[in-house]
C-alpha cells in the first residue's frame, strides 16, 4: 500500500493543480503560445538528453520483452528517434497556431430587451492522463492542456520512466519560465500515484486513461471520477465489390504494416465475395511480401481457393494484435460488413474502399464507429493528422468528445446571462412579459 505521506503528497499536487486554475484560464493566448514556443524550442535543443533517456528506457525493456513480460508492441512504441522527436516538435508548433478555444462564445440569445444569454467555452478543471509506453503522448497531453487552459495530472508507463521524466522537466521549465502558472503540470511516477488520484474526485475533474482496453475497464471500475477512455482499437476495412483493386491494396498495406502497433492500424479486412477471385490473391501475395500474417476465414479457403496462409476462428473477429497480423473474411454483401463491424468493432475506426458513393453513403450511416473513413487509410485517425495538433487520446464513446481528442474535446461550457434587474415574475402570469429568444449574430 502507499504510504500516508505519498497519498498526501497527491493529493497535494491535485490541490496546486486545481489552485493553478484560475491563473491558467486567464491567461492570454499570446502568453500561452509563446510558452509552448518556448517548449518547442527547448525539445528540439535537448534532442541528444531526450534519446539516451529512452534508450535507458530501451535497454530495461528489452529483457522484458524477450522474457514475454512486455508486448513487442508495447516495445516499438517506447522508442524514439530523430524522427519522432520532429514530430513531437512540429506537434507543439501546431497547437501553438490554433485559435485559443478559452472564452469562445458558442451561442449569443437574447430573451428579452436587456436580457442576453451567452453560452461561453471554459476548460473541464483537473484533468489526470495515464498513459502506456509512448513518453512523445506526455508532450502531447501537456500542450493540449496548457492550450486549453487545463491543469493536468500526468501519469506514464514505468516502462518509460526515463524518458517521461527529461520530456516532463523541459516542459515544466520552459512554459513556466514563459509564464504558465506553478503546479498546473504534475508528474506521477507510481502506481500508488494512480491509486490516490482514482480516490481525489474532490480534485479531479476528468481521468483520460490512454492504452490498452484492461487499464481502461481497470480505471472505470476503480473511481468515482468521470472517465474519457476508448476500447481496443479493433479496426476494419471493408473492400466493396465496387473496389478500385489498387487502391484497396495500397489502403490495406499502409493501414497495417505502416506501424502495426498503433490502435489505429487495421485488424480485420471484409472482402466482398463479388471482388474477392480478383482481389484476394493479390493481397496476400502482398501482406506476404511484407511480412504481414494473413488468417482467412473458411469461405476463403473453402470457396476461393486460398492456400499457404492460418485459419480464421471467431476469436480472431474480436483480437486487437497491434502486431503484423490481420485477419480476413468474405462477406456476401456490405450490410453483412456492417453487421460484422457493429458485432465485433471496438467503434474506434472503420474504412469502406468503393467507387459507388451509395455504398458509402451506406456504410457511414450503419457503422456505429467514431470515425467512418472512405478510399483512405484508417492510419489517418490521428489528433494530429486531424490537424489539432496532438491528442489526449482516442474516444470511442457516443458522448462528445468522440474520436481524436484535441483542444475543443477538453473544453465545457458556462451559460452566461446578462440582465438589467429582470426577475422571473416578470416572465409569469396573466400579465407575463413575453420572451423575444432572438439569436445573436456570433
Amino acid at each position: 500500500m502507499q504510504s500516508i505521506a505519498g497519498r498526501e503528497a497527491i493529493i497535494e499536487a491535485a490541490r496546486r493543480a486545481r489552485a493553478a486554475l484560475l491563473p491558467l484560464s486567464r491567461l492570454p493566448a499570446e502568453a500561452k503560445n509563446a510558452a509552448l514556443v518556448s517548449v518547442a524550442r527547448r525539445m528540439g535543443e535537448s534532442s541528444e538528453a531526450i534519446l539516451a533517456a529512452n534508450a535507458e528506457d530501451l535497454e530495461r525493456a528489452r529483457p522484458l520483452v524477450e522474457a514475454g513480460e512486455m508486448a513487442e508492441s508495447l516495445y516499438r512504441r517506447l522508442k524514439l528517434d530523430d524522427a519522432k522527436l520532429k514530430d513531437i516538435v512540429s506537434g507543439i508548433l501546431q497547437v501553438a497556431s490554433l485559435e485559443d478555444p478559452v472564452g469562445k462564445v458558442t451561442l449569443a440569445t437574447e430573451l428579452d430587451e436587456g436580457l442576453r444569454l451567452y453560452r461561453v467555452s471554459c476548460p473541464i478543471g483537473v484533468i489526470g492522463v495515464i498513459f502506456e509506453s509512448r513518453p512523445d503522448a506526455l508532450t502531447q497531453i501537456a500542450s493540449l492542456a496548457l492550450k486549453s487552459g487545463n491543469a493536468v495530472l500526468l501519469k506514464g508507463g514505468r516502462e518509460a520512466a526515463c524518458s517521461n521524466r527529461v520530456l516532463f522537466d523541459i516542459f515544466r521549465e520552459a512554459s513556466a519560465s514563459a509564464g504558465a502558472p506553478q503546479g498546473a503540470l504534475a508528474l506521477l511516477e507510481s502506481r500508488e500515484d494512480v491509486e490516490a488520484m482514482l480516490k481525489a474526485e474532490s480534485y479531479v475533474d476528468l481521468i483520460i486513461p490512454r492504452g490498452s482496453n484492461a487499464l481502461v475497464r481497470y480505471i472505470q471500475q476503480n473511481t468515482a471520477i468521470p472517465v474519457l477512455g476508448h476500447a481496443e482499437g479493433i479496426c476494419h476495412i471493408y473492400v466493396d465489390e465496387a473496389a478500385d483493386i489498387e487502391k484497396a491494396l495500397d489502403i490495406t498495406l499502409d493501414s497495417k504494416a505502416q506501424y502495426p502497433s498503433a490502435c489505429n492500424s487495421v485488424e480485420t479486412l471484409l472482402v466482398h465475395r463479388g471482388i474477392a477471385p480478383a482481389f484476394l490473391p493479390r493481397v496476400l501475395g502482398s501482406l506476404k511480401e511484407r511480412g504481414v500474417v494473413a488468417r482467412c476465414d473458411g469461405r476463403a479457403f473453402d470457396e476461393f481457393g486460398v492456400t499457404g496462409v492460418e485459419r480464421a476462428t471467431r476469436e480472431d473477429w474480436r483480437t486487437e494484435y497491434c502486431d503484423m497480423i490481420v485477419a480476413i473474411r468474405v462477406v456476401d454483401s456490405i450490410r453483412n460488413a456492417i453487421d460484422h463491424i457493429n458485432e465485433f468493432g471496438s467503434h474506434h475506426t472503420d474504412a469502406i474502399i468503393t467507387e459507388d458513393e451509395a455504398a458509402f453513403d451506406l456504410f457511414f450511416a450503419g457503422v456505429d464507429s467514431a470515425g467512418v473513413f472512405l478510399n483512405a487509410s484508417t492510419r489517418f485517425a490521428d489528433g494530429y493528422r486531424y490537424g489539432f495538433g496532438a491528442e489526449v487520446g482516442i474516444s470511442t464513446g457516443k458522448l462528445h468528445p468522440r474520436g481524436p481528442v484535441g483542444l475543443d474535446g477538453l473544453m465545457t461550457y458556462k451559460y452566461k446571462l446578462v440582465g438589467e434587474g429582470q426577475t422571473v415574475g416578470l416572465y409569469s402570469g396573466p400579465n407575463a412579459r413575453k420572451f423575444s429568444h432572438k439569436k445573436i449574430e456570433l
